[in-house]
């Protein structure tokens, strides 16, 4: 490794380090002014279902429409639901804005019951026992116009709860917990 090149890794360490402690101090930036509603807009790969819904508007998380994205991001098999994390979604519509996309988010996964959770990891041992899906601050997505990596690169220089790629499965997961990565 050449000078240049260590010194480039060192910057890149030194702004992932500040990056995380600004982050875990303040919560990660959204991508908008205060001031700029922030709307999301999902599929659902497994339901068919669609949603489009301004989440924050005038300052403030809006009630109904968190209710809404519950419902909506709820545990297709069985129904259940879950209170999902609003910084999720600051989490989405950073990466969105980020992205530049014009599309959907496609979900695949987001909120898991425990029943659903131990089913999935009957049958996979990539699926953690304690879950950040259980937890309503998780989900795996894609976006219709943006490749998979591009997603995983913004998250992960957000440098902000996991970030997991799965290029086989197509697509990313995105959670609100520690920073990490796989």
């Amino acid at each position: 490794m050449n000078r240049n090149s260590r010194r480039t890794l060192s910057w890149r360490r030194a702004t992932a380090a500040a990056s995380l402690l600004v982050c875990s101090l303040i919560g990660f930036e959204v991508a908008a002014t205060t001031d700029t509603p922030r709307e999301l807009s999902f599929k659902h790969t497994h339901t068919g279902e669609s949603l489009t819904v301004v989440y924050w508007q005038d300052g403030e998380y809006r009630s109904d429409a968190l209710e809404t994205i519950n419902s909506f991001l709820r545990d297709f098999r069985t129904g259940d639901k879950a209170q999902m994390d609003p910084e999720l979604l600051d989490l989405l519509y950073t990466v969105y804005q980020q992205t530049g996309s014009n599309g959907q988010f496609e979900i695949i996964s987001a909120y898991r019951s425990p029943k659903t959770n131990e089913m999935l990891r009957n049958r996979s041992n990539g699926v953690a026992k304690q879950s950040q899906h259980l937890l309503g601050k998780a989900i795996d997505v894609r976006l219709t116009d943006v490749p998979i990596e591009t997603i995983r690169r913004i998250a992960y220089n957000l440098g902000v709860g996991g970030v997991g790629f799965y290029t086989r499965s197509n697509f990313v997961h995105l959670d609100t917990g520690r920073f990490r990565t796989w």
